[in-house]
């Protein structure tokens, strides 16, 4: 299985798909889930281009600081460009099982959309706890992809390139699990909220819209899907959408628990 590599084609292709109305939207659920003070020391793991840390170094403030980790350079270089002019940030390159910092060190942690591609998460959930201090609050956001319901004249095609697209990450339906591990570890108060995405037309604002590139250019050549297919596929999705006929949906789930004080 060859899992979505972070490169820096893929680095410019999430960049944008962070820009559209739906990331946006997101990275306000996920921080109004992190709840974080003013002065706070914030933790993000899997930071990508670093848009969660530009923000929440707006809500921690001065007096607050964050700290970025991502195991793609090219990532964190757009990370560090992203957060340039500020003195309260800093970003390293690790993987989520094994963070260079100082345990009981941070007020909250954000892990979003990381740990699907993860293969020991409980790894990199142990990791999250480890850095919380005592009452430390942690937000971890993935997708169930067997929650995906996505509009196609040719159904088998759609589920045979769906099925190559879950070859991308090591966890397809991660969320199913996150609960009974996070508590396994001693988080308390593990709590999960299902977040709908979903677009009744070709709106380029929407994470629907938004993943047919990136599968477009994935899939060839997995679970027999040839380049001719993944073509076909996307200019299907296309003309659906100039039809009034494009339709997506699929469930995101926010957990969110702290480590006892």
């Amino acid at each position: 299985m060859s899992h979505l590599a972070f490169d820096e084609k893929t680095g410019k292709q999430l960049e944008a798909l962070y820009r559209i109305g739906d990331a946006v939207r997101r990275r306000r659920l996920v921080r109004a889930a992190l709840a974080v003070a003013p002065g706070g020391r914030i933790l993000d793991v899997g930071c990508g281009p670093g848009f969660y840390c530009a923000e929440l170094l707006e809500e921690v403030g001065p007096d607050g600081s964050v700290v970025g980790l991502d195991s793609s350079a090219p990532m964190l270089a757009l990370a560090v460009r992203r957060c340039e002019g500020h003195g309260n940030v800093e970003f390293h390159e690790a993987d989520a099982t094994s963070l260079p910092v100082e345990s009981a060190s941070f007020d909250a942690a954000l892990c979003v959309q990381v740990l699907e591609y993860v293969s020991e998460f409980q790894a990199g959930l142990a990791e999250l706890y480890r850095a919380l201090r005592p009452g430390g609050r942690v937000v971890v956001w993935d997708v169930d992809w067997a929650t995906v319901s996505w509009h196609s004249a040719h159904p088998t095609r759609m589920t045979r390139v769906l099925k190559a697209w879950d070859e991308h990450l090591a966890h397809p339906s991660l969320p199913r699990s996150l609960a009974p591990a996070m508590r396994s570890l001693g988080f308390e108060h593990v709590e999960v909220h299902a977040h709908s995405f979903a677009a009744a037309s070709l709106d380029p604002d929407s994470y629907g819209v938004a993943l047919v590139p990136m599968i477009r250019s994935f899939v060839p050549g997995r679970n027999d899907v040839s380049e001719d297919e993944a073509k076909t596929w996307a200019a299907e999705q296309q003309e659906l959408g100039q039809r009034g006929e494009f339709y997506f949906a699929c469930l995101q789930f926010c957990f969110t628990a702290r480590r006892p004080s």
